[in-house]
């Protein structure tokens, strides 16, 4: 049974992965807090190790294993940012990385899975099969499974976040991520309610993967969803532990459209001038789309990657 991280686990994590992930900057544009309504401090995790905030809780769950564990290598299944992530903090500890990949996920994710060294293992483009294979890729191989969210390991690495941001940004009054599996959001949350009880936390969903907001909304974990998104990083069910975090949290999920996404990832990359991929721009959609819970506030954006195929622009 995965167990939500502690504090302290979190604390550990940050001194785990310090020497090799990057403190990422915050940035701020008069621009987009106009439009917003709003004082808005963007954490720029699409300016992390491998393109996204993924390399943190990779390299935390990559460390964290003993010497004999490590020996037999890693595999996950992944869209693109945490098989990037795990290759790249795999290759920092010299051990092998195997990676499940759906068919479909976005070419340059998967280009930078195989240049970071990992070994790719393809399947269909469901939930099921991605489980299926990665579960018997650790029966053939031996390897650990570091799962992409419902991971202890991992959700402590993404909570370093908060940490970072609270030190960056100490004025925030409110916090907001994207949700997917519930990795970020989970560590952020644990992270962030530890430092500042009172802090106001906020997810966003595309409304065509909204799994997480009919969970909270229905008392128990919907997992009949078919996800029809561009967000390619926030199409998997949220986790079990990961629910548990967002209801204790009490974690407001705002749901957005693939236009207002899309629109928002635009207005992103021509005030902030960064690349910022299509999952990352659901936070600034949300704020955009729910203002009057984030009017006159001082908000943090959690920016969660940057790897988009630059052939394959969603405008």
């Amino acid at each position: 049974m995965t167990h939500l991280p502690t504090f302290a686990q979190i604390q550990d994590a940050a001194a785990r992965i310090a020497p090799h992930a990057r403190v990422t900057p915050v940035m701020r544009s008069d621009a987009l807090d106009a439009l917003a309504g709003a004082q808005l401090h963007f954490k720029c995790e699409n300016l992390q190790r491998g393109g996204a905030f993924k390399f943190r809780g990779a390299c935390n769950a990559v460390w964290a294993l003993d010497e004999a564990a490590a020996a037999r290598g890693v595999v996950t299944h992944s869209s693109g940012n945490h098989g990037n992530a795990l290759a790249l903090a795999a290759a920092t500890r010299g051990i092998r990385a195997h990676v499940v990949v759906p068919e479909g996920a976005v070419r340059a994710k998967l280009e930078a899975i195989e240049r970071a060294g990992a070994v790719l293992h393809r399947c269909a483009p469901t939930q099921a099969a991605r489980e299926a294979t990665t579960a018997q890729l650790v029966q053939d191989t031996g390897a650990v499974l570091v799962h992409p969210y419902a991971d202890t390991q991992v959700m402590a690495g993404q909570g370093t976040i908060a940490l970072e941001l609270l030190a960056q940004a100490p004025g925030i009054d409110a916090l907001v991520t994207p949700v997917g599996g519930g990795g970020l959001a989970s560590g952020v949350a644990i992270a962030a309610h530890a430092l500042r009880p009172e802090l106001s936390l906020h997810a966003a969903e595309p409304a065509g993967a909204d799994d997480a907001a009919r969970s909270l909304a229905r008392g128990e974990r919907v997992t009949d969803v078919v996800p029809d998104t561009v967000c390619d990083g926030l199409r998997a069910l949220v986790g079990t532990p990961n629910l548990d975090a967002l209801r204790r949290h009490r974690i407001d999920v705002i749901t957005v459209t693939d236009a207002e996404t899309i629109a928002a990832m635009r207005l992103l990359w021509q005030e902030l001038k960064l690349v910022v991929e299509v999952s990352s721009a659901t936070a600034f959609a949300a704020i955009l789309k729910a203002g009057e819970r984030f009017a006159g506030r001082h908000v943090g954006v959690v920016l969660t990657g940057g790897n988009v195929d630059l052939d394959a622009l969603p405008w």
